[in-house]
């Protein structure tokens, strides 16, 4: 949250978790509620977020890692600022998703309700968030690397395998794996965050560069 931006990177250390043995051990399940209660709370209580971003995407005989900054500010906005090359961006504008690269002749556009970018799971951060309702055959496991929980988007089912958020005991996100059915693995990792912090609304508008036109359709990859 949600391109192809974001994240290979974080070993997760979280506190209170190396007494655990089994790797992938089942949580509890009155455990696993109380952390997926406390994930939806962490993000519930925000208004804005920024964070610096880590993505690493392997598939269709590419392998490419980008970074940037992450902005997202409730209801419904993202932007999300590569690092190289400088001026890339995606910005959801909470009616359109656009994304453009510095020199193309076109940017994408494409209505937000239409997203299936393998950014649009971050979405659920910029409502009202109910894990339990946002994914499908919801699991919680630990290992000695963290806390995972993993499911299946709603209405991604026909794209991605499972997407695993990698989480602290106190319910904030610090990485996230999607898997695609074809076999394409997309990670982010978040660093650097920052909450509740000021932000411009001309940060989630997305201004047309001169030269540049318009096209409807999907990001590419």
């Amino acid at each position: 949250m949600l391109g192809r931006s974001l994240l290979l990177a974080a070993v997760l250390s979280v506190p209170g978790l190396a007494s655990l043995g089994q790797a992938h051990a089942p949580a509890a399940s009155q455990d696993s509620d109380a952390l997926i209660a406390r994930v939806d709370q962490h993000y519930n209580r925000l208004t804005s977020l920024r964070a610096r971003y880590s993505e690493h995407y392997a598939g269709m005989g590419l392998d490419r890692t980008e970074s940037g900054t992450l902005l997202l500010k409730k209801p419904g906005r993202m932007r999300w600022s590569y690092d190289e090359p400088q001026g890339k961006l995606f910005i959801l504008d909470g009616r359109f998703a656009w994304f453009y690269t510095p020199g193309d002749a076109q940017a994408q556009r494409i209505p937000a309700k239409q997203l299936d970018d393998l950014r649009s799971p971050l979405r659920f951060l910029l409502g009202h968030t109910q894990l339990k309702k946002e994914l499908v055959n919801l699991t919680v496991t630990q290992d000695n690397h963290g806390i995972h929980i993993a499911g299946i988007p709603q209405g991604m089912e026909q794209r991605i395998h499972r997407l695993t958020l990698d989480v602290t005991a106190n319910g904030e996100i610090q990485h996230m794996k999607l898997e695609e059915l074809d076999g394409a693995i997309t990670e982010f990792a978040f660093t650097q965050v920052a909450e509740n912090i000021p932000t411009r609304e001309q940060d989630f508008v997305f201004n047309l560069p001169e030269g540049a036109t318009v096209v409807d359709g999907p990001p590419p990859v």
